[in-house]
């Protein structure tokens, strides 16, 4: 679209060139003279106005170029985030998406970036696998003049950027966190003893729904024997539980993992080991994402609660571009909505800083509508 701009703005200024170099003699003269410098003046001007609405016209079937540098293909909230925006950045949206999966390397990540610059796109969409060493790279893009749009995690070190599109990790966190006691007070739960599956480390959602979790954990004095990573995959997951479950056999009553395929993972070391789950089990089972594949397993009773993280910021991101290509300036910070899900008998009433919070029961309608 810059091409665009400069294109309009050639043309503006060859009209008032025209316009000046056809301006009137301060002498004297006759009027038809003056006539045929006013008709000169007249045509200058309708020739000048023809050439900004070719170019105008010209621009209408200008696609609008983006540049998406996602985090990989590690799950099933990655794998919706990824089209998510493929659906909504098509050509027939009048967009041309440039896409790289950066397969969770940072460094592949830096360089996809900068390679969105060379090709001096339009603009730049950023899921960012760490939060920090982005400050020279967003740099970079500033000076190229390419607005920046950051998506689900967080960039923690550079404010380059001209909007955020996402989700409140900590918050997920807390809800955990707050489900757990309300939970656990109803089922008469009176001890909790809890090891953690979490994200990859350094991610803002690995740090938001730890700092969020461990919050509720602290104040309630729970126990919380172990954390470890597992990237966010279903391998990850099942290796830190078969680790778990040798390391504190008959000790653990919850398991926190901190996205779905963790919780598929950890799910088959549980069979594997003999450990029994989910509402009607030994384990109290908490997981993150709520993808089409955790909703159906918190409906088989295997996943006592569920905390929606929502990958489809596809949309949200195109209202930001359009904001912008409109000349107005977008929110920094955009929150989608978000939903916590569970079965009937594992719906309980909680708050998150005195905010009672809604959840939603799993049901096949709701299982259907989902991602």
């Amino acid at each position: 679209m810059k091409k665009r701009f400069l294109s309009l703005m050639c043309a503006s200024v060859m009209a008032v060139g025209l316009l000046a170099g056809c301006g009137g003699s301060s002498d004297s003269s006759s009027d038809e003279s003056a006539a045929t410098e006013e008709s000169a003046t007249a045509s200058s001007e309708e020739e000048a106005s023809a050439d900004i609405k070719a170019d105008a016209d010209t621009s209408d079937g200008e696609l609008i170029t983006v540049g998406f540098a996602q985090v990989g293909h590690e799950s099933d909230w990655r794998t919706a985030s990824t089209k998510s925006a493929q659906d909504v950045f098509s050509e027939e949206n009048g967009y041309e998406l440039s896409f790289v999966d950066c397969d969770n390397d940072s460094a592949a990540q830096l360089e996809a970036v900068r390679s969105f610059i060379e090709q001096d796109l339009d603009y730049i969409i950023i899921d960012p696998i760490v939060s920090t060493g982005w400050d020279t790279v967003l740099t970079e893009c500033e000076e190229a003049g390419i607005p920046v749009i950051v998506i689900d995690r967080t960039i923690d070190d550079s404010d380059k950027y001209v909007a955020w599109v996402g989700s409140n990790f900590k918050t997920e966190g807390l809800a955990a966190g707050e489900w757990l006691k309300a939970y656990a007070e109803e089922k008469g739960i009176s001890e909790i003893n809890a090891v953690v599956i979490s994200g990859t480390t350094g991610a803002s959602a690995q740090i938001g729904r730890s700092e969020g979790f461990q919050e509720i954990a602290d104040r309630e004095g729970w126990n919380i024997l172990d954390e470890q990573t597992g990237d966010f995959t279903e391998d990850g997951g099942q290796e830190v539980m078969e680790n778990y479950c040798k390391s504190y056999e008959g000790q653990f009553n919850v398991v926190v993992c901190q996205n779905d395929n963790e919780a598929f993972g950890a799910m088959t070391a549980m069979d594997n080991a003999g450990v029994s789950y989910g509402p009607n089990g030994d384990v109290v089972l908490i997981s993150f994402d709520a993808c089409t594949a955790g909703l159906e397993d918190v409906a088989a009773e295997k996943i006592t609660a569920d905390f929606e993280c929502n990958p489809l910021a596809g949309p949200f991101v195109d209202e930001v571009i359009k904001t912008i290509e409109s000349g107005g300036t977008p929110e920094t910070e955009v929150y989608m909505v978000e939903h916590w899900f569970a079965l009937s008998d594992a719906i309980v009433d909680f708050e998150i800083d005195g905010e009672a919070q809604e959840m939603t029961e799993v049901t096949d309608d709701v299982i259907e509508a989902q991602y």
